[in-house]
């Protein structure tokens, strides 16, 4: 991989983590309960908004590889949380928070790809 490349991922990266820690902060401060809501809605966002990206890049909204690279692998890479999902998960289990880590599990993986494929969709229908 060229030097310009892991470059824009890297800005993409620094923002994406940025908006990762900003966005999952005010939306566990603002919701008080045993699912981690700020996780799941950063996987939900950043689902939509990857579905958004690809579709653009598909349809030749986005050209630039330099852009698709930081959007795509560093933004959303960085923005998107699979590991704090699964730790998260894990422990409400552990917690024996049985219902709440069953919950959490579904609406992350079944809400992601629902958000990802309507991302897609939409800009599909914009640019197609």
């Amino acid at each position: 991989m060229k030097f310009d490349t892991m470059l824009a991922i890297g800005i993409g990266g620094f923002i994406g983590a940025i908006l990762r820690a900003y966005t999952a902060g005010l939306v566990n401060s603002a919701v008080k309960h045993d699912i981690p809501f700020g996780t799941l809605s950063v996987n939900l966002i950043g689902s939509l908004l990857l579905g958004m990206f690809i579709g653009a890049i598909q349809y030749g909204g986005i050209q630039n590889p330099y852009i698709k690279s930081m959007l795509t692998t560093g933004m959303m890479g960085a923005f998107t949380t699979f590991s704090t999902f699964a730790v998260e998960s894990f422990f409400l289990f552990k917690n024996a928070l049985y219902i709440q880590a069953l919950s959490y599990i579904l609406l992350n993986v079944i809400g992601c790809i629902i958000l990802a494929g309507a991302g897609f969709k939409g800009i599909e229908a914009i640019l197609k």
